[in-house]
């Protein structure tokens, strides 16, 4: 968390005013100050004194009542003088050095990797702005949505990473103006500009929802594990998550080419998708095969749903892992490999589970912060 930005929480909370998601990163914050010694800040009596007062004055008029919002991994709640306590040992760091903390990363936050290294962190209701080298807005946040200005001047390519963790999603319109979707779990590797005369090239891990704007002049080209996905102007999913035995893409509309090898090497050996048709990429054996699909079964995330067709108990758990941003356990062996059929929409993961144990008989129990499939 940048020190501005902790300011702007932390005056926030001591008016009273501060929403429950950024009660959250708060909380998270104060997590990683854990095991530091925090005795040194507290160099100032006097100083210390008024900050006690400006911190316990709201607190006397019954602000502190508010209870923290429960997370996904079913955090208890933390005690007001707890939080207190961090509140003041904070704002003593913040008074006592002149290093800005810029590594202290909230948990479970989308984040945004410069070229440099700097990390930024993404809060869905923001309004982030993405600066170049030189200090210019290259990219602004709208939201949900994070949108890259278009440049033809440049001459050297300068890449940023957005990675999007567990129980989140979000998006991204890249400076041509192609629209990517990112699921959880998921991250992008592009170009902040991409340069005339060349491919358009990013690297996706995880999965994502591509809407690549038309350049016949300037292929696309998506890198996702060993596959490599090349588009003039289409839409396709493609689901790459390095613990998944395959990397999939399924074509909704266009044209893709999908190939193994560097570009330009036996280019006869492409494998050319057409609309409701997904390509398969064994990690393993390294061939691509092609099936006719129901393309909305595998964009349904896109609208918040989750739909399994044919689809192992196993691989089910892993997406509700990615999902909600939970951790299953999963001790029965036998129905690891049975296929199942489902449909949910904005369910909570309990609902989820009780349609499973109803239908299929799956039996299940939360245990700490772990599901257990028994």
């Amino acid at each position: 968390m940048e020190e501005q930005e902790f300011r702007k929480l932390l005056h926030k909370y001591l008016d009273g005013c501060i929403s429950d998601s950024e009660m959250e990163v708060l909380e998270r914050f104060k997590k990683t100050l854990k095991g530091q010694n925090t005795e040194a800040y507290f160099t100032n009596d006097l100083h210390k004194n008024e900050v006690k007062a400006s911190v316990w004055s709201p607190i006397e008029k019954g602000i502190n009542k508010r209870k923290f919002a429960k997370t996904k991994h079913w955090r208890k709640y933390a005690a007001a003088a707890v939080f207190i306590g961090f509140i003041i040992v904070s704002y003593f760091y913040l008074e006592s050095t002149t290093d800005p903390i810029l590594t202290i990363m909230p948990e479970n936050a989308i984040t945004l990797q410069l070229e440099d290294g700097t990390i930024q962190v993404i809060d869905e209701a923001g309004d982030v702005k993405v600066l170049d080298a030189q200090g210019k807005v290259v990219g602004q946040q709208e939201g949900a949505i994070l949108k890259y200005a278009n440049s033809q001047t440049v001459k050297e390519l300068v890449y940023n990473t957005l990675t999007v963790p567990y129980g989140k999603t979000f998006q991204l319109q890249l400076s041509d103006g192609t629209l990517a979707h990112l699921n959880a779990g998921s991250s992008i590797k592009y170009p902040v500009f991409f340069i005339a005369g060349r491919d358009r090239e990013i690297q996706i891990t995880g999965e994502a929802y591509l809407e690549v704007a038309r350049d016949t002049a300037h292929p696309f080209i998506v890198n996702a594990n060993d596959l490599n996905i090349q588009v003039l102007g289409t839409q396709f999913n493609v689901s790459a998550y390095p613990e998944d035995d395959a990397t999939e893409v399924v074509l909704v509309e266009g044209s893709v080419s999908l190939y193994t090898q560097t570009k330009g090497d036996a280019t006869d050996k492409n494998t050319v998708l057409q609309p409701g048709f997904k390509g398969s990429f064994d990690k393993n054996s390294k061939n691509i095969e092609t099936s006719e699909v129901i393309t909305s079964i595998y964009t349904s995330w896109i609208n918040g749903k989750l739909v399994f067709r044919n689809m192992t108990l196993k691989n089910i758990m892993k997406k509700l892992e990615r999902h909600y941003d939970v951790t299953i356990v999963n001790n029965n062996t036998v129905l690891m490999s049975e296929e199942f059929n489902a449909n949910f929409g904005d369910e909570p993961i309990e609902k989820v589970l009780e349609e499973l144990n109803n239908n299929y008989g799956i039996e299940y129990k939360f245990l700490d912060d772990s599901i257990i499939i028994y």
